[in-house]
C-alpha cells in the first residue's frame, strides 16, 4: 500500500510518555535529599569532615601548602578545589575554608590564614585578598595518605580520585564540632578539648567497655573556643546519653571600679558564636524599652592585645549582680546550645552519643593504623627482595659484567641473568638498571645494613599485625603524642545551674525589679592603715526605733583604722589624699563585711578601687553631704578648713592649694568647736581651736598652723571633738636618723591627750617625747580616742607600751617595727 508523502516516517515519530507527577517528584526530592545530606551537609562520624572540608584539606595537602611554606591566594585554593574536586560553586568552598580558619569557630583551626577571615560580627574579605596555608593541626589529618589508609574514590569527572575520608589523627569530629542543614535532618555539635577527648577515646581503647559514666570522667562538658561558662550539666549528659540535648552558655564578667566612682561589668569571654556587636545592639534596644535598668553605657574596648573587653557601666546604686541577671535575661550574654548529634556511619546518618561517636572513631583509627602496618610490610619486603639480589650481584660482579656484555639485548641479559643466579625477574631489572658507583665495597656494607635493619623492621610489623591489643596500643599512644603537641588547657568552666531571673517569668522578673536598687541603709566605711577599704551595714536593732544602731561587734585579728565614717549605703563620700585632692565615690560598690566578725583584711585594696596617682595615699574618708568643713594639715605645717558645699561637679578636684614639695599629712571633718592637732617630726605636739581657722574656698591655700623648727616638718594632724579629746591619747614612736624604718623598730610612748596645753595657733607646741640617745626624729605618731592600735608594715598588730606617761617622757624599746598607728573598730 502506498503512503502519503505527508506522513512522517517511524524513526521520526515522537514517543510520549506519560508519568504519574508525584511519582516523579517523589523520586526527583529522593535524588535531591540523598546529594545534600551524603555530599554535602553532614559529616563523617570517622574523621568529622564534611565533603567540601576533606577536599579543601587534600587539595591543599596536594598543593603543598604546609605550615613551613608560604602562604598563597585563597582564591587559588578555591579554584583548585573546585576545578579538580568540587563543582558546586566558590562560595561554598571560600566559607567552607573560613570557617576552618577561624580560633573563634573551631577548637583546633585547621587552616592558617593570612588576612581578614572574619570576626563574630563581620564577613570575611574576598579570597583574591587573602592568603592561607595548612594549620600544623591539618597535617595531622592528612598524615600518611600515601601508605593506602584509606579507600580512594574517583571525582566528579572521573578523571582524578580523592580520599573518602582522612586518616583524621584525632577526633576532629568532637573536638571542633559540626553544624549542617540538610533536608529532614540537621547536625550541630559542640567543641571539645582535645586533650580530654584523646583521654576518653584511649581509655575506651583500653577497656573496649567502658561505660558513659567512665568516659564523662574524661569529658565533663564542651570546651567552646571563646570560653564563657556553661550552665547545667544534666543537658549536656543527656545529649551524650542519646545524641541530643541542650545547655546554656554564659558570658565571663567581673564587676571591676571603672572610675572612683563607677562600678562596671566587665565582659571578656562571650558565648560561643555570639560577636560584642550582636550584645551591645540588645543591651541598648533593653534599656530603650524599659526592659533593662540601671546601665549607664556600654563601651566596646576590645583590641588584639587585651582580647575582647566590653564595659558595661552600673548606674550608682544599683546591683551590679541584679543588673547581670537582668542582661542574662534579655540580652545575648546567656545563650543556648542544642546538640544534635547527627552523622555519616558506613554512609548511612545516625544520631550518636558520646560513646558511639569515640567508638566509630577509635575502629576507623584501628583500620588507618592497620592498613598502613601492612603497606609498610609489604613496601619493605619489596625493597628487602631487591637488595638481596643486588648483594648476590656484587658478590659475583665480573660474572654479572659478563652475562651482560655477552647478551644481545636487555631480554637476553635479564633471561641469562635469571637462570645463571636463581634470581626473580624483578632482581634481574634493578641488577640491569645498576649504575656503576654502586658496585664499590662500601656499597656492599651499606646493602648489609640495610637488609638487617629492613629484617627488623618486617619482624616488627608482623608482630605488630598479628597482635590486635599491640595495634590498639599504637593507636592509644600516636593520639597522645597529638594531644601533648596540638592541646591546650580547657577554657570554657563548667558550673551546675544557679538561680536566675532568666528562667522566671516576665511578670516575677518585673515584680523583683526593686531589688535592682541598693537599699539606702546605715553603713560604716573603714579605711585601714594598710590602705584597704570596705563597710559595714549597720543593724537597726527595730522597727519602731530605727535611729538606734546596733554597732558592729569588735573582732578584728589585723590591721588598724586609719579613717572611719559612718553614713548610708548610696550616700556621696569623699576620700582626701596626700596629694590634697578628694575623689567621689558611693560605698554602694564597697564589699561589705559582716558586722559578727570584721575583718579589715577583707578588704578591696583603695588603689584598685579608686584611680590614684603614683604615690598617692587616701589619708581621710569625708562626708560631702555634710555640713561640717573639712580640715587639713600639710608637712609645711599649713591648715586650711574648706567651705561646706563647695564641691566641684566632677569626680575628683583639689581642695587645696599646696605650695611645691608639700603633701598633706592628715584631714577630718569636724566643726568650730573641734580641737585641731599637729605632731611635728621633733616631737612637738600643738592644738588649738578649730574656730581660729577661718573656712576658706577650694581653691585657696590655707595658713600657718604649726610653726616648724629648722629641718623638721608635720608627721601628723587631725581634728578632735571635745568627747574624743576627753578620752584621746598620744602614741608616738622614735627612731634616729641613722636607722631604717623598717628594719630598727626605736622606742614608743602613749599619754594622755589632756596632759598637752592648748597654745595658739602658729606657735610651736609642745614636746610629746624625749628622745633617746641616737634618736632625733619621730616616725609614727597619732592622736585619737584609746586604745590606740600599733600594726607593722604588714598590718599585723604590734604591742604598744601602756598609756599614762609623762607628755615629755622617753619611749620604752621596741621588739619589732611599728609601720602605723590606728583606732581600734
Amino acid at each position: 500500500m502506498s503512503r502519503s508523502p505527508s506522513t512522517p516516517p517511524a524513526a521520526a515519530t515522537e514517543r510520549i510518555e506519560d508519568v504519574d507527577v508525584s511519582v516523579e517528584m517523589q523520586g526527583s526530592f529522593l535524588e535531591y535529599a540523598y546529594s545534600v545530606i551524603y555530599s554535602r551537609a553532614l559529616p563523617d562520624a570517622r574523621d568529622g569532615l564534611k565533603p567540601v572540608q576533606r577536599r579543601i584539606l587534600y587539595q591543599m595537602s596536594e598543593m603543598g601548602l604546609r605550615p613551613d611554606r608560604g602562604h598563597v591566594k585563597s582564591a587559588r585554593v578555591v579554584g583548585e578545589v573546585m576545578g579538580k574536586l568540587h563543582p558546586h560553586g566558590d562560595t561554598a568552598i571560600y566559607d567552607a575554608m573560613v570557617r576552618m580558619a577561624q580560633a573563634f569557630s573551631l577548637r583546633v583551626p585547621l587552616i592558617d590564614g593570612h588576612g581578614n577571615f572574619g570576626s563574630l560580627d563581620d564577613g570575611p574579605a574576598a579570597p583574591r585578598y587573602t592568603e592561607a596555608r595548612l594549620a600544623a593541626p591539618a597535617l595531622a589529618m592528612t598524615e600518611n595518605l600515601d601508605e593506602d589508609v584509606v579507600d580512594f574514590v574517583p571525582n566528579y569527572d572521573n578523571q582524578l580520585t580523592q580520599p573518602d575520608v582522612l586518616p583524621a589523627a584525632y577526633p576532629n569530629l568532637l573536638v571542633n564540632g559540626a553544624s549542617g542543614i540538610a533536608v529532614g535532618m540537621a547536625t550541630n555539635m559542640a567543641p571539645h578539648n582535645l586533650i580530654e577527648v584523646v583521654g576518653a577515646a584511649r581509655h575506651l581503647l583500653k577497656y573496649p567497655d567502658a561505660s558513659l559514666e567512665h568516659l564523662m570522667e574524661f569529658i565533663p562538658g564542651p570546651d567552646l573556643p571563646t570560653g564563657g561558662t556553661i550552665v547545667g550539666l544534666a543537658g549536656i549528659k543527656d545529649a551524650y546519653l542519646t545524641g541530643r540535648g541542650s545547655f546554656k552558655t554564659r558570658a565571663r564578667v567581673s564587676v571591676e571600679a571603672i572610675t572612683a566612682r563607677k562600678t562596671g561589668l566587665v565582659v571578656t569571654e562571650l558565648p560561643y558564636l555570639v560577636g560584642p556587636e550582636k550584645v551591645i545592639e540588645k543591651i541598648k534596644d533593653g534599656v530603650n524599652s524599659k526592659k533593662l535598668s540601671g546601665i549607664s553605657d556600654v563601651t566596646d574596648l576590645t583590641d588584639r592585645t587585651k582580647g575582647l573587653r566590653l564595659v558595661i557601666g552600673i548606674k550608682t546604686g544599683f546591683s551590679p549582680d541584679a543588673v547581670l541577671e537582668q542582661l542574662y535575661r534579655y540580652t545575648p550574654l546567656e545563650d543556648s546550645f542544642n546538640i544534635n548529634a547527627v552523622a555519616l556511619v558506613e554512609g548511612a546518618p545516625q544520631t550518636l552519643g558520646l560513646r558511639e561517636l569515640l567508638q566509630v572513631y577509635v575502629n576507623h583509627r584501628i583500620q588507618v593504623v592497620t592498613r598502613r602496618s601492612a603497606y609498610r610490610l609489604a613496601r619493605r619486603k619489596e625493597r628487602l627482595h631487591l637488595v638481596e639480589g643486588l648483594l648476590v650481584a656484587i658478590v659475583d660482579i665480573d660474572e654479572v659484567i659478563q652475562v651482560i656484555r655477552a647478551s644481545d639485548d636487555t631480554e637476553q641479559a635479564r633471561t641469562r641473568l635469571i637462570d645463571v643466579f636463581d634470581l626473580s625477574q624483578v632482581q634481574a631489572e634493578y641488577i640491569l638498571e645498576l649504575r656503576l658507583r654502586r658496585l664499590t665495597r662500601f656499597s656492599r656494607i651499606e646493602l648489609e645494613a640495610e637488609r638487617d635493619q629492613l629484617l627488623a623492621e618486617i619482624a616488627a610489623l608482623e608482630k605488630l599485625l598479628s597482635s590486635t591489643g599491640a595495634i590498639r596500643n599504637l593507636v592509644s599512644d600516636e593520639l597522645a603524642a597529638v594531644a601533648e603537641k596540638f592541646g591546650t588547657p580547657r577554657r570554657t568552666v563548667l558550673t551546675e545551674a544557679k538561680p536566675s531571673i532568666a528562667g522566671v517569668s516576665a511578670a516575677a522578673a518585673k515584680r523583683n525589679a526593686a531589688v535592682l536598687e541598693v537599699q539606702d541603709i546605715p553603713t560604716r566605711i573603714f579605711l585601714s592603715c594598710t590602705g584597704r577599704i570596705a563597710r559595714v551595714d549597720l543593724q537597726v536593732e527595730d522597727d519602731t526605733q530605727p535611729q538606734r544602731i546596733v554597732p558592729p561587734q569588735r573582732r578584728s585579728k589585723h590591721d588598724a583604722v586609719l579613717s572611719s565614717l559612718e553614713t548610708t549605703s548610696r550616700a556621696e563620700v569623699g576620700a582626701v589624699t596626700n596629694r590634697g585632692r578628694l575623689i567621689r565615690f558611693s560605698p554602694v560598690d564597697l564589699p561589705v563585711m559582716p558586722p559578727t566578725s570584721i575583718q579589715l583584711a577583707a578588704g578591696v585594696r583603695v588603689v584598685d578601687y579608686l584611680v590614684l596617682g603614683k604615690g598617692e595615699r587616701v589619708l581621710a574618708l569625708v562626708s560631702l553631704e555634710s555640713d561640717q568643713s573639712i580640715a587639713l594639715g600639710t608637712r609645711q605645717g599649713i591648715v586650711k578648713r574648706v567651705t561646706p558645699g563647695d564641691w566641684a561637679n566632677r569626680p575628683d578636684f583639689e581642695i587645696i592649694a599646696l605650695k611645691p614639695k608639700d603633701e598633706v599629712v592628715g584631714a577630718a571633718q569636724g566643726g568650730d568647736d573641734d580641737e585641731l592637732v599637729f605632731i611635728a617630726s621633733d616631737s612637738q605636739l600643738l592644738h588649738f581651736p578649730a574656730a581660729g581657722v577661718r573656712p576658706q574656698g577650694r581653691a585657696a591655700g590655707g595658713m600657718a598652723g604649726i610653726k616648724l623648727a629648722a629641718g623638721s616638718a608635720a608627721v601628723f594632724f587631725t581634728s578632735l571633738t571635745v568627747e574624743d579629746a576627753a578620752t584621746a591619747v598620744v602614741a608616738t614612736v622614735a627612731v634616729g636618723g641613722e636607722m631604717l624604718l623598717l628594719t630598727d623598730s626605736g622606742s614608743a610612748k602613749v599619754s594622755d591627750f589632756s596632759e598637752y596645753p592648748a597654745k595658739g595657733r602658729a606657735t610651736g607646741g609642745v614636746r610629746s617625747q624625749r628622745f633617746l640617745k641616737g634618736e632625733d626624729t619621730l616616725s609614727v605618731a597619732w592622736v585619737g580616742p584609746a586604745p590606740a592600735r600599733a600594726v607593722g608594715p604588714d598590718g599585723v598588730a604590734r604591742p604598744l607600751p601602756d598609756s599614762g606617761s609623762r607628755r615629755d617622757a622617753s619611749g620604752i624599746m621596741l621588739d619589732a617595727v611599728i609601720g602605723a598607728i590606728g583606732a581600734q573598730i
